[in-house]
Order: structure tokens, then C-alpha cells, then sequence
């Protein structure tokens, strides 16, 4: 059983969709599914596989990250009417949720490039719990990048683990420790743990809450330190003020592209 599995489980139980099974037996019918408002498409494949796990077939209209219109056909469905309403929630839900995300990081990107054409915009952990997959697939479709898509694919180390460690150079030094072949970043509050972070060599140094105008001038003094470091902006970051941090960061990671975003509206007519 994966992902879609659970969730088709989740809506339909044990007794399926009661109401439809007891209103149709096998009458065939066809459903389109229409975008309510102009987004970056996301989710089609996984609404595709949705629909074809309850017995019904949807036919793409558009791709996932295709620029789509307010009123637009995105997908036709076709199969028994009863199967078509078993999938349809689920597959709107990967619609509406990818799709937000995606609208929102697209735009994200879009607005920093034009400052730093090597800026990545990257999502973080704060996902739905069950969710992170397609929301750091949503991302990646806008044109951003997944990040760490968990706690075992790459160091970083924040500030609860140097609060317990007591210094930067201790908290590295353990880890290597142990770890030989993986990203090692830092997280940071201030320029003096910055710059110990530089000084000893590790891959990415992650500037947290720390005001654009600073950022900038603490990123300058370790890129002297080592011209190999890359520096990350987190923390109070939103679109009104992301293109300070664009200046000098090679990357900018936002929590609320995966947690508060707004989903986009699609619905699904029976035609």
C-alpha cells in the first residue's frame, strides 16, 4: 500500500462511496475537470493515477507546469459515472494543493532570477505530515528545489543542537566524525558563529532571521573566508521582501510555500 492507497482509504473506508453505489450501477459518463483561476499547473499525474485506481481514465488536456487559464479544460475523465466520483476529491486535492504551491514558487523564481540568475528558491520541512513528497514535488514543478526532503539526507545543524554542543567548531567536529559523504550546513543567528562555520570549512552556511542589509555584509566577509562557501537565507522571508536576500544568497528557503500557501481552485462537471 502506498501514498494514493492511503488516501483513497482514508475517503472511501470500508463500504466505499455509499452514496454513489447506491444512487448508479454501471451507467458510463465523462467529467471535466476545469481550472478555476489562472496557476501553474501541478498534480495532473498523480490526479491521473487516482482515477485510474477507482477504474476510471482521465485524458490530459495540459501538463504539469504548464501555465493554465481561469476556465480552462485541464483533463477529461471518462469511465462508470461511480468510479468517477470515488476519485474526484482526492485528484482535486492534488490539483489544488500542487498547483498553489507550484503558482507560488513559479513566482518566487521568477522574481528572483531577475537579481541572480543562479538563485535557488527551496522549500523546507514544514509540510503536511503525509503530504511532503507531492508538496516538494509541487516546488520543484514552480522551479525551485526540494531541499532536504528529511532529517537523513543531508547535515544541518540548527540551533537547538548548538545550544546542547556549545560551539560550531564542536557540533562540525562530531559530526565528521561519524559522517564522511554527506552536505554539511550550518545554521546560524549571528556573525561570529558565521564566520566559525567558515573558517572550518563547511558546505553551506545558513544565515537564520538575520536582517537582508546584514546578511549581506556577514555573506561578503565569508566569501573572503572561503570563496567556496555557500550562503542560505531563511527566516522572515516573504515575497515583499525576497529580493534583498536575492542579492547575496545562493539560496533562499521558505516555510510557508509548503505550510501556508493557498491552494488554487479546480472543479470537476460531470458532462
Amino acid at each position: 500500500m502506498d501514498l494514493i492507497d492511503i488516501y483513497l482509504s482514508e475517503d472511501l473506508g470500508q463500504e466505499g462511496d455509499i452514496t454513489s453505489d447506491s444512487i448508479f450501477g454501471d451507467e458510463r459518463g465523462k467529467a471535466i475537470i476545469i481550472a478555476k483561476e489562472d496557476c501553474l499547473l501541478a498534480g495532473l499525474e498523480e490526479a491521473e493515477e487516482v482515477f485510474r485506481r477507482v477504474g476510471a481514465r482521465l485524458v490530459k488536456r495540459k501538463k504539469d507546469g504548464e501555465e493554465v487559464k481561469k476556465g480552462e479544460v485541464v483533463a477529461e475523465v471518462e469511465g462508470r459515472v461511480k468510479d468517477i466520483l470515488k476519485g474526484e476529491r482526492l485528484a482535486l486535492n492534488f490539483l489544488c494543493r500542487m498547483s498553489g504551491i507550484a503558482s507560488e514558487t513559479r513566482k518566487l523564481v521568477e522574481k528572483c532570477k531577475r537579481i541572480n540568475p543562479r538563485i535557488e528558491i527551496a522549500a523546507t520541512r514544514k509540510t503536511t505530515p503525509g503530504f511532503r513528497k507531492y508538496e516538494k514535488k509541487a516546488v520543484v514543478i514552480g522551479g525551485g528545489v526540494p531541499h532536504r526532503f528529511g532529517l537523513f539526507d543531508a547535515v544541518l545543524i540548527k540551533d537547538n543542537h548548538l545550544k546542547v554542543v556549545g560551539s560550531v567548531e564542536e557540533a562540525v567536529r562530531r559530526v565528521r566524525e561519524k559522517i564522511k559523504d554527506k552536505i554539511i550546513e550550518v545554521e546560524v543567528e549571528n556573525e561570529k558563529d558565521a564566520i566559525k562555520a567558515a573558517e572550518i570549512g563547511v558546505d553551506w552556511i545558513m544565515l537564520d532571521n538575520i536582517p537582508a542589509e546584514e546578511g549581506r555584509r556577514i555573506a561578503s566577509k565569508l566569501r573572503k573566508i572561503n570563496p567556496n562557501v555557500k550562503i542560505e537565507a531563511s527566516g522572515g522571508i516573504n515575497e515583499e521582501n525576497i529580493t534583498d536576500y536575492a542579492e547575496f544568497a545562493d539560496r533562499i528557503s521558505l516555510g510557508y510555500i509548503t505550510h501556508s500557501i493557498k491552494s488554487k481552485d479546480f472543479s470537476l462537471e460531470i458532462v
